[in-house]
């Protein structure tokens, strides 16, 4: 039976979606083949239609993380004007710090296992982590785009650690308050990098 371009479509959207929040959940090495297909609710004939391996699900699985966060703040932008980057702070360090790890931002949770990934993954991951600077970056103050590439940066690395950290952490108090300094720091960086 031959399936329509529809059908093949959104089945490579399920197994995407499942892999994206498998790989955040339990991370590569805890997600094999079985558990994929399963969370897809596909066989694993279906899973290898689209995808050679499990690496190749992970670099896509990467790569649609980080265009979903690009996409967002693209959004934020949108919605906030010059406010879009107190929004992104406080969305950030709220819903996808608490949300189920399944569902929170790749950059987080994947990055980790992408840094012992293969060089194709690593470089799928360089263009899409570039592509998020440069939409963080194209909202942002500076003298040049080079400054404002830089605090994109620094602002995406403060974010994502602050959430790796308060995540870790298992007393709730060390992890509001690593919330809480976080919020406090990139909040000041926010207030004198939004666009004027």
């Amino acid at each position: 039976m031959r399936y329509s371009t529809e059908h093949k479509l959104e089945t490579r959207t399920r197994v995407l979606n499942a892999a994206g929040e498998l790989f955040r959940q339990e991370g590569y090495g805890g997600s094999g083949i079985d558990a994929l297909t399963k969370a897809a609710g596909v066989t694993n004939g279906a899973f290898y239609g689209h995808f050679k391996s499990k690496g190749e699900a992970f670099k896509a699985a990467v790569q649609a993380g980080l265009d979903e966060l690009r996409l967002g703040i693209s959004n934020l932008k949108a919605q906030n004007g010059r406010g879009w980057l107190t929004a992104f702070v406080s969305y950030y360090l709220g819903p996808k710090r608490t949300c189920a790890l399944g569902q929170s931002c790749a950059l987080p949770s994947l990055s980790p296992d992408v840094m012992r990934a293969d060089a194709d993954t690593r470089a799928a991951y360089e263009v899409e982590l570039r592509r998020v600077i440069e939409e963080a970056a194209s909202g942002l103050a500076g003298n040049s785009g080079e400054e404002r590439e830089e605090n994109a940066i620094a602002l995406l690395a403060l974010l994502s650690g602050g959430v790796t950290m308060a995540r870790a952490v298992s007393d709730p108090a060390l992890s509001m308050r690593i919330v809480e300094a976080i919020e406090r720091k990139a909040g000041s960086i926010a207030s004198s990098m939004e666009e004027r």
